[in-house]
């Protein structure tokens, strides 16, 4: 879905995402990715297996260049989380443990909260494949896990970062059914306009012989008004629909708009000459 435009103001706050250990240098990009989507920026790495920087990651990201270029790497999950107040740890499976576990927008509003009170603050994700060690969960306050299947629990590293990302850009809107634009204003049509599809399109099938047999022609009729008055039409779409019918008077299948068809033979001028 392409939506990229730089003239308007770009997003750029809230918790930080920390991945640890991630594997393929495609999945930490589409994770950037999702981050820029909803207004993120900070992307934190615990030892990223094929090191940094990664082609495979910025050539994933989709242009959200200043996620990748801001991204920070450390050795050990400690000095990722070392300067930060409050952090989540993401887990599908459950734990052993006493530590609070909350939904996406529980957890979302937390942080919010705790971000407009100037507090640091992350969420964790762990491997592709096994995610975060119970000792590594142990360092965060609390946990986050998501509604899904229980039995297919299982999310890709981007989704999970993408599903944490939206709940945290709901958590800062005024109205969550609010949408970032609306479609095109029309003008309501008018009677006479209606009735005037009627009478082009009636004309023209009535030219065609679709009204058949005759008799039966007021009733079809009505039924075609029917159907065309069943909701109320604007102007635009009344002269969509004219100009339809008017392609359709005016051109056939055998000499469509446009069409080439080869010129008419020359007539043969007759032979004067006498047989030999």
């Amino acid at each position: 879905m392409a939506g990229t435009n730089s003239e308007r103001q770009l997003l750029a706050e809230g918790p930080a995402i920390i991945l640890v250990e991630p594997q393929m240098g495609e999945n930490i990009g589409m994770v950037a990715r999702a981050m820029a989507n909803f207004g993120l920026a900070e992307l934190r790495l615990v030892n990223p297996r094929d090191g940094w920087p990664n082609e495979k990651a910025l050539a994933t990201a989709s242009k959200a260049d200043h996620v990748i270029e801001a991204t920070k790497v450390y050795d050990t999950l400690e000095q990722a989380v070392a300067d930060l107040n409050f952090v989540y740890a993401t887990t599908a499976r459950e734990r052993d443990g006493y530590k609070p576990v909350r939904s996406p927008v529980i957890a979302a509003e937390t942080l919010r909260a705790k971000f407009r009170a100037g507090e640091g603050t992350g969420i964790l994700f762990g491997r592709e494949r096994w995610g975060l060690t119970n000792e590594e969960v142990a360092l965060a306050d609390e946990i986050v896990t998501f509604p899904v299947n229980p039995a297919f629990a299982s999310l890709n590293i981007a989704q999970a970062v993408l599903l944490m990302s939206y709940e945290w850009m709901k958590s800062g809107m005024e109205d969550v059914g609010a949408v970032p634009f609306q479609a095109m204003g029309q003008t309501p049509s008018t009677k006479e306009q209606l009735f005037g599809l009627f009478d082009q399109l009636e004309e023209a099938l009535d030219a065609r012989g679709y009204f058949h047999p005759a008799g039966k022609k007021p009733k079809m009729v009505d039924n075609l008004r029917a159907v065309l008055s069943r909701r109320a039409f604007t102007e635009q779409e009344i002269s969509v629909l004219r100009g339809v019918i008017s392609s359709l008077d005016r051109f056939s299948r055998k000499s469509p708009r446009g069409g080439r068809f080869p010129k008419p033979a020359k007539e043969t001028p007759p032979d004067d000459s006498d047989d030999a």
